[in-house]
């Protein structure tokens, strides 16, 4: 399937990766959020992903916020990519603003318990499942690691708002839920309910994170509610929250999906997503995969390609790592050999025999970068450098040895052209040749154009140096 699952980027240092979300620093330093396909459903992320529901949850994301930023400020600065959007840098408030206007989910299942307050509002005895309330009621949650119910009182008390930037919220709650609730309403959906969560930019309140998707909000087809109010079914992934349900064994939830649910999945998140917009989602047209225009090629290659015209990343990256500080003259003088070439380049410091244990941590970088890249060992006095970063990476690990004398490089290119199975690391003795050698390695169209040019006029120097010697 054609998914993003996992993003990764030694280029923009990552901030946080939720259970669908992952936030990288831009150059800029805006934020830079990436919207995976993975799928959480209770409290866990699911081994597969759904084709399409990340852009689905951006792209409505970005409708919403659009449409709603007469009402409140949001943090979106542009989508740069289906799956990618780059936002403001606002300081985030804790708390989760849950706008109810049906009595359902959980609020329906305590109720039944006899719980009549919730987070500070109290409902009537007597409502029905999924009967409507006379008005939206606004129960918000805390941000933690397991969210709770908590007053309005509680919320300020505790510290998470003052009572002002609390009663803010508030309104601004109840106007977009009010004017999600109209849209909707127009298009034959009933938003049933959702959340929304704010943030603090330059000391003004704003909207922040998602609005009105599947996995932000319930809703409900306008036409089954009609039929049976207690029956109706969501248009989100209770779908395969029920299915979950259905194929639970030993206690346990099933953490995958068989490929007909995940296709079912992706078909109902498309649908919301037409039903909502008015328009097919730009990247799932109907078009073979690959079709030149169809928006359906590799969902990481298109990915990258809108990062790097939107000047986020390079296509490229060669990250050189040092065994020691004391590398850093013979590392610097391999990254300027990349000038002009237009790549991104990165010193960075480790010791297979000390601190080894660093390795795995800069490999998980490595290993999943959406861009191909290149690693060059840098350390003296024997390699173990480079044979412990080829055994942990997927990319190519190339050696470029420093030495004083020819006794000392002898002894290192031992250490480094002999290694066990399993570690392939090359070696390269002139820092020039290693920087070469990564280049063509990365295999990149527009690099190999470039040093075709290059030989081409190395060749053309040596014939004419050729000519100008050849009549002395």
């Amino acid at each position: 399937m054609n998914t993003l699952t996992h993003f990764a980027s030694p280029q923009l240092p990552l901030l946080h990766r939720g259970k669908v979300r992952d936030s990288l620093r831009a150059p800029s330093g805006d934020r830079l959020i990436i919207v995976t396909d993975r799928l959480s459903a209770f409290d866990s992320v699911l081994e597969t992903a759904i084709p399409h529901k990340g852009a689905v949850l951006n792209g409505l994301a970005n409708f919403w916020f659009d449409k709603t930023a007469h009402i409140i400020p949001n943090h979106v600065l542009k989508l740069v990519d289906a799956n990618a959007m780059l936002v403001k840098e606002a300081q985030p408030i804790k708390v989760e603003m849950v706008v109810r206007q049906y009595l359902t989910g959980s609020m329906w299942r305590g109720y039944q318990t006899g719980q009549r307050t919730f987070s500070g509002v109290t409902v009537p005895d007597g409502m029905t499942k999924h009967e409507s309330f006379p008005q939206a009621i606004v129960t918000p949650t805390t941000k933690e690691e397991s969210d709770r119910e908590i007053t309005p009182e509680n919320l300020v008390s505790e510290g998470w708002v003052t009572k002002e930037l609390y009663e803010q919220m508030v309104v601004k709650s109840q106007m977009l839920f009010a004017v999600g609730s109209q849209l909707l309403a127009e298009k034959d959906i009933i938003l049933v309910d959702t959340k929304y969560e704010f943030g603090l930019l330059n000391g003004k309140l704003i909207l922040i994170d998602e609005m009105h998707t599947p996995d932000s909000s319930r809703f409900w087809a306008a036409e089954d509610f009609a039929k049976n109010p207690e029956t109706v079914e969501q248009m989100d992934k209770e779908y395969v929250r029920q299915w979950l349900i259905a194929n639970k064994k030993d206690g346990q939830y099933p953490r995958a999906l068989t490929p007909e649910v995940a296709q079912e999945a992706s078909r109902r998140y498309l649908d919301i997503y037409q039903r909502i917009t008015g328009e097919a989602l730009p990247t799932a047209d109907t078009a073979a995969a690959g079709t030149p225009g169809s928006g359906r090629h590799d969902a990481r290659a298109r990915l990258l390609a809108n990062l790097v015209q939107a000047g986020l990343v390079k296509d490229a990256w060669v990250n050189i790592v040092l065994g020691s500080p004391a590398d850093k003259e013979h590392g610097e003088k391999i990254r300027q050999q990349f000038e002009g070439y237009d790549i991104f380049t990165q010193l960075r410091v480790t010791s297979a025999h000390t601190n080894g244990e660093a390795i795995a941590d800069m490999a998980e970088t490595w290993n999943n970068s959406l861009e191909p890249g290149v690693i060059i060992a840098v350390t003296s006095l024997g390699n173990g450098l480079g044979g412990a970063l080829a055994s942990n990476v997927n990319v190519p690990v190339i050696s470029c040895l420093p030495y004083n004398d020819y006794a000392e490089l002898a002894m290192n290119l031992n250490s480094s052209a002999i290694t066990p199975s399993g570690t392939p690391n090359l070696t390269v003795v002139r820092p020039d040749n290693a920087a070469q050698a990564a280049l063509r390695a990365l295999n990149i169209p527009r690099l190999r154009e470039r040093l075709s040019k290059d030989i081409i006029a190395t060749k053309a120097q040596l014939k004419a140096a050729d000519e100008e010697l050849r009549v002395l």
